[in-house]
């Protein structure tokens, strides 16, 4: 993800700082410095870089700070919200109107996923708002961009309106707005060009749209992969458009970060959309807290909710959690956990959303730790039912079979069937003092340290805190 490298060399800084009784001028300057590297490292406007130290420096010696008990912390919180400042202070939304239809015209360079994120957006709001939406597919410069929006116009149930390549594309709005009006469409999406480079042609028929049509919304989509050059595309556009906001798409490619932090400040345009993923639903609203917060190491609890309302379904879990606490859990049960947990997506994304995880996410083997999971499924996939309800009534010749029919081996069978052993003791265990009424923290530790063994205190080595 955008910001990786950064987090990681803040989140360093930071820990060093961890500890000290009071904050001089020396470990503040010190600490300073690195967020100045870290900072430049990760491609951030020089200039705004030194606007943001001398803001941070000149809070962090206010009488607030210097009285604090862990003036460290309070350092941190001082960063984290001249970050949000950056980012913006607050969400920026889309300007709905309250009644009639809402127009939204996407603009970029050719390559920046523009069309893509029409899709994306366009699916988000029905989705999610129950909006009703045409997308027009206004590029005909480009022959496959109408075949590619209508194919993603099937993929997300929305109807596409073309008059192919041999009309104009100022023809084709107008044709399309009236069409909108005649079905009674809530909200229009409308795809325009894209060039390799911005040039007077692009720009003029892009006026032209926006004097016919008068948008609710001018979306920018930028590439997080180009860095300060996010800053030079959104100036150039916003001295021909009036733009209302930022799409930043490949978000979660392995980016510096530093043109997203830089572009709100410099351009005053904000981010309205970040893209994560290329599945139609890996686009989300911009949330410049939670960013920050990810930035800093601190997590994401919120956007990890949603995440789990939004691809998992909550009764199945609810019924999988009671089973747990039961004692009926069944390895079964534990598939559909496995799949359950592959909806949420990477397991190296989930991580950073975690307070105090974050850390681990880079040490994780996405590939090694995928095929792990297709290897235990292949197991258990496997067994008769008899067998994922008592797996330790296996015999040697039952899980010969299973090894052979999961193309696995025997050892990787017993090892699953261990590992699940140990959790199920573990579930009964938590199950067992939930239900006598003892279940605090002083019993919890004791089971863990009990069922787990050294894993326990080596986590408690691992606690870091600002």
């Amino acid at each position: 993800m955008a910001f990786d490298s950064l987090s990681e060399r803040l989140n360093k800084t930071f820990r060093h700082l961890s500890g000290k009784g009071t904050l001089s001028d020396n470990n503040m300057e010190e600490m300073l410095k690195e967020v100045r590297v870290a900072l430049l490292e990760a491609d951030v406007n020089y200039g705004i870089v030194k606007e943001f130290l001398n803001t941070v420096r000149e809070k962090a010696r206010g009488e607030e700070v210097l009285k604090s008990v862990e003036p460290g912390q309070q350092l941190v919180k001082i960063i984290h919200d001249e970050i949000m400042v950056l980012l913006g202070s607050e969400d920026a939304l889309v300007q709905w109107k309250d009644s009639g239809m809402t127009t939204i015209m996407m603009v970029g360079l050719q390559g920046t996923g523009k069309t893509t994120s029409i899709a994306k957006i366009a699916n988000q709001v029905q989705v999610k708002q129950g909006r009703k939406a045409l997308l027009i597919a206004a590029d005909v410069i480009r022959p496959a961009a109408i075949d590619q929006l209508k194919t993603l116009g099937q993929e997300i149930n929305t109807e596409v309106f073309s008059m192919g390549l041999n009309v104009s594309a100022l023809e084709t709005v107008e044709k399309g707005m009236a069409y909108a009006k005649e079905k009674n469409y809530d909200t229009v999406f409308i795809d325009t060009a894209g060039r390799l480079h911005i040039d007077e042609q692009l720009m003029k028929e892009l006026q032209d749209i926006n004097q016919l049509v008068h948008p609710d919304e001018i979306l920018l989509t930028v590439d997080a992969m180009t860095g300060q050059d996010i800053v030079n595309v959104a100036n150039a556009f916003k001295e021909a458009l009036p733009l209302t906001g930022l799409v930043v798409t490949k978000f979660d490619g392995d980016s510096r970060g530093g043109g997203v932090l830089s572009v709100r400040k410099i351009t005053g345009v904000p981010i309205k959309f970040v893209g994560e993923g290329e599945k139609v639903e890996d686009m989300d609203v911009f949330h410049p807290d939670r960013m920050a917060d990810r930035i800093l190491g601190m997590g994401d609890v919120v956007s990890l909710v949603e995440k789990a309302q939004e691809k998992l379904d909550m009764e199945e879990n609810a019924r999988l959690a009671e089973k747990m606490m039961n004692g009926q859990f069944t390895m079964g049960d534990m598939l559909r956990q496995f799949e359950q947990i592959q909806k949420m997506g990477p397991l190296g994304g989930i991580l950073k959303m975690i307070p105090g995880m974050n850390q681990y996410a880079g040490m994780l083997d996405e590939a090694k730790a995928g095929k792990s999971m297709a290897h235990m499924k292949a197991i258990i996939q496997s067994m008769t039912p008899y067998e994922r309800a008592f797996p330790d009534k296996m015999r040697g010749s039952m899980k010969k079979r299973i090894a052979s029919g999961s193309g696995r081996t025997v050892d990787e069978v017993n090892k699953l069937i261990n590992q699940f052993n140990k959790m199920k003791k573990l579930m009964d265990a938590m199950g067992g003092l939930s239900r006598s009424g003892h279940l605090d923290e002083e019993n919890l530790e004791k089971m863990f340290d009990s069922h787990l063994g050294g894993m326990n205190n080596a986590m408690k080595k691992k606690k870091y805190k600002f």
